[in-house]
């Protein structure tokens, strides 16, 4: 029996999406950290936008934060305003928290291979988190849930595929070795969001 006034079963309480979107976007800040202490990158958004810290020293998180804007367009059309403000939660919260982080969390000495796999896997299950409760970090999210939900398209070969661009653009700043540690990093995230996101259990569609 459902009581008055408990969330539907197929959906999440207010309490338990603020939590989910605080701790995803906690978990993919702390993937930032990892990757910007092996100096890799990712894909997607995010990957852009460490491409641009790196190149510019503008901050991660303006960035971020920036480039997402043009995205919540898309989102509302596509998928409806409560996950575009779950999205749009998520992004700034990511954001501040990048910024936030390194004041506190100092990583030195880490080797590209464990940043690489650190990053790859916090990332992953932070995005997965984002996902179940109806939200994403913005950008190529927004479109890889899309085309999940209405042409079946799995959201991680999406990114993979936008993640091979991005990685290709970084060849011509970083040096090959990183970009092979970053490639390594994004495979597992995206493999862990290719192998647990399961549409028939979890649709962003709001």
């Amino acid at each position: 029996m459902i009581l008055l006034g408990s969330p539907p079963p197929d959906r999440h309480s207010p309490f338990e999406d603020a939590l989910a979107i605080l701790t995803g976007a906690t978990l993919v800040a702390l993937g930032v950290q990892f990757l910007a202490a092996s100096h890799l990158l990712t894909g997607q958004i995010a990957g852009l936008s460490l491409l641009g810290d790196y190149l510019t020293g503008w901050s991660f998180g303006a960035i971020f934060f920036v480039l997402n804007l043009p995205f919540y367009a898309l989102g509302v059309v596509q998928m409806g305003w409560r996950f575009t403000l779950k999205t749009f939660a998520a992004v700034g919260c990511m954001s501040a928290i990048a910024e936030l982080l390194p004041l506190a969390l100092t990583i030195n000495d880490l080797h590209p291979a464990v940043g690489a796999a650190l990053a790859g896997t916090v990332t992953g299950v932070g995005l997965l988190l984002l996902f179940r409760h109806g939200a994403t970090l913005g950008g190529v999210g927004i479109v890889a849930l899309w085309l999940q939900d209405t042409r079946g398209i799995k959201a991680g070969n999406v990114q993979l595929g936008f993640d091979l661009i991005v990685f290709t653009l970084a060849l011509l700043a970083l040096p090959w070795q990183s970009v092979l540690w970053s490639l390594f990093g994004a495979a597992i995230l995206n493999m862990i969001i290719t192998v647990n996101h399961r549409r028939d259990r979890y649709v962003a569609r709001s």
